[in-house]
């Protein structure tokens, strides 16, 4: 009979607030959370946000207030984050008007804020009071403890290394396993929430005003002297206002709040779902009796409370987004700008007209244009240069195609950004990785059509290749009459040789050294070099890498060896292509010495059946398998390429 009771009067404690307390509620905009029975009020996460006033997709942090019964902890919520409305109701009484824990919204700083009735109802039973307390400290990320006093008393230590002791005893091993799950390489007092003491006096002074000691750390001094902790805390902080006549100065508060939540090196905004959630198992487990093992089953702390732990490749910046993100496909994100890095080649163009109309387009200087036929756009290339277009606005910008005073991209139709680099990202590897290949691939054409032709097209094609894809740094072809070196006027068939580090042309005697140049991206092996950059021991000081075009590099390197190819084609050379496919084979494609029969058919590939690579899945196929082409713009592909009979099927049906 008595469970029943028990039963019945759960049932009459968690049902839905009648219409006219939901209007009240609103009126104010708080409502009861959870009641002086420690139940909760709210139905499920679609009513919790109801209430709250706020959307599902809105990232929020959670701010709770503590302090003895008549400290105008309500009062102070009002002033500091509703602009002195009255949100929580207040009384001149001293007696509490705040019974169980109120919650409301404040939309400026995304918080949900819960005020809690003087500590938390000292007048009750010891129990019932730590498993309240425990409840709000789990959920929140920011507590407040307010104090209007002359000086700071002994309760006010003693409660807050009470709460650390017991959300370390109670939350440890929770903790831990979030922590290794998660990889969160932090210690655990780094997880729990950050603790603000704020003190209001009206005639003595404030802490630390007569000291050179932070008052900080005066405040932890005191903790210690009173044989108490706060290692469950992320921080404590100490704010103080003195008010002589009202109102009360909150600013500093106010300030301290904000940076708090601005600060997501442990702990991120997250859905009101997820809040609500935590608070839901809370309020399921944590009733009777508090045992050591009733907490060691359940976990009350979502992944989703805490910071993603990945950081920027580039500036070494942590993500500022909650854990599992990506799985609601929220990439990775960081706040400031990132660095460049050679590396990674991690600045982009965006599209100046698509940012201004709110989006954000990446363009990537390409050999031709989608709407060209591979051999057009090459003969194209050569004239006009690369070419910038945007799949929303066409072709935006050629670099010569004025030749005189054409303006710089980044100044007239592009927006530079440096952006950050995640691990696993291929934000920045399709389009500059396929433009290696996709400038061999355009050099094939000019190779397939030089054989049948004299060597004379062959050198004329090898020089525009090779200033087209030169770092911006080389002089170019056409500007080099004589040795930079020894001033000798060249020769009509004789080679000119670029030196890595100088940038400028020299004969063959004038640059028979070699070595690393990493201040100009050639860190990797050693470069043909001058003699006298050779002396010097490499580029001036004032060349940085961030300066290099990466982008330029990586052609480069393709473009000499296939330049080798142009310059034997005439001889009838059969040229091994297989290192110049190695380099500038993209990230996906398997790797020829890997393939040995088609991925379609499984025939063994020999010298009679030849290798392809899909350029939509990256595995080596036959030619029979193989007899279609079609653009694969998700890999940069905008021209038809050769495509696997089985991606055919699998591009048809998307």
């Amino acid at each position: 009979m008595s469970e029943m009771l028990v039963h019945e009067m759960k049932e009459v404690s968690l049902s839905p607030p009648s219409m006219k307390e939901e209007r009240e509620c609103a009126g104010r905009r708080s409502f009861l959370l959870v009641d002086e029975n420690e139940s909760l009020q709210v139905q499920d996460e679609v009513h919790f946000m109801q209430m709250l006033g706020c959307s599902a997709g809105q990232a929020v942090k959670v701010l709770s207030i503590f302090g003895n019964t008549g400290d105008g902890k309500s009062h102070t919520l009002n002033h500091v984050l509703f602009n002195g409305e009255e949100i929580f109701a207040t009384s001149p009484s001293p007696t509490s008007c705040t019974i169980g824990v109120w919650a409301a919204y404040d939309q400026n700083l995304s918080l949900v804020v819960l005020d809690t009735e003087g500590l938390l109802g000292a007048s009750t039973q010891q129990n019932q009071r730590m498993r309240l307390l425990l409840k709000v400290l789990a959920v929140s990320d920011i507590a407040v403890y307010r104090t209007r006093a002359e000086r700071l008393h002994n309760d006010l230590f003693q409660f807050l290394g009470s709460a650390s002791a017991a959300y370390l005893k109670h939350f440890t091993p929770q903790l831990r396993a979030l922590s290794s799950r998660c990889g969160l390489d932090v210690p655990l007092s780094n997880l729990g929430p950050a603790v603000v003491v704020f003190q209001e006096t009206s005639r003595t002074q404030l802490l630390g005003h007569d000291s050179t000691t932070p008052e900080d750390v005066l405040l932890q001094k005191r903790f210690h002297e009173l044989g108490q902790s706060t290692e469950a805390f992320s921080s404590v902080q100490y704010v103080g206002t003195k008010t002589i006549t009202p109102p009360t100065d909150y600013s500093q508060l106010l300030e301290t709040i904000r940076q708090q939540v601005k600060n997501t090196a442990s702990r991120a905004p997250r859905q009101p779902a997820i809040v609500f959630s935590a608070l839901q198992a809370l309020s399921d487990r944590f009733c009777g009796e508090i045992s050591d093992d009733k907490f060691s089953t359940y976990s009350f702390f979502p992944d989703e409370y805490f910071t993603c732990p990945s950081v920027c490749l580039s500036c070494n910046v942590r993500c500022k987004n909650g854990m599992n993100h990506q799985k609601d496909r929220v990439p990775h994100m960081a706040e400031g700008l990132c660095q460049y890095a050679h590396q990674y080649n991690n600045k982009v163009l965006i599209c100046k007209r698509c940012y201004e109309g709110g989006r954000e387009v990446i363009v990537v200087p390409k050999t031709s244009a989608s709407s060209d036929n591979p051999w057009f756009g090459l003969a194209k290339y050569a004239w006009s240069g690369y070419v910038l277009e945007c799949p929303n606005c066409g072709i935006i910008y050629r670099s010569r195609q004025y030749w005189m005073g054409n303006q710089d991209p980044e100044s007239s139709v592009v927006r530079p950004e440096v952006k950050h680099v995640w691990q696993g990202s291929e934000v920045f590897q399709t389009d500059h990785q396929n433009a290696a290949q996709r400038v061999l691939d355009g050099v094939n054409y000019v190779i397939q059509s030089m054989a049948e032709y004299s060597s004379g097209p062959t050198k004329a094609v090898t020089a525009w290749i090779t200033d087209q894809v030169a770092p911006p740094y080389w002089r170019p072809n056409a500007e080099i009459i004589e040795c930079h070196g020894c001033k000798r006027m060249f020769e009509e068939a004789e080679r000119k040789h670029h030196c890595r580090s100088c940038g400028e042309g020299f004969c063959q005697a004038c640059s028979t050294h070699s070595m690393p140049v990493p201040e100009r991206g050639w860190g990797s092996s050693p470069v043909r070099v001058c003699n006298a950059c050779h002396r010097e021991g490499g580029a001036p000081q004032t060349v940085q890498v961030s300066q290099t075009e990466p982008r330029t590099l990586v052609a480069r390197r393709v473009t000499e060896v296939a330049q080798s190819t142009l310059n034997i084609v005439s001889n009838a050379v059969d040229y091994p292509l297989c290192f110049v496919k190695g380099v500038a084979r993209p990230d996906y494609w398997v790797p020829d010495h890997e393939i040995t029969e088609c991925h379609q058919c499984s025939k063994v590939f020999t010298s009679s059946v030849p290798k392809h690579h899909c350029r939509a899945c990256g595995q080596g196929i036959c030619g029979a398998c193989s007899t279609q082409t079609r653009p694969v713009p998700s890999h940069g592909w905008d021209h038809p390429v050769r495509v696997c009979d089985g991606c055919i099927v699998r591009l048809n049906s998307q």
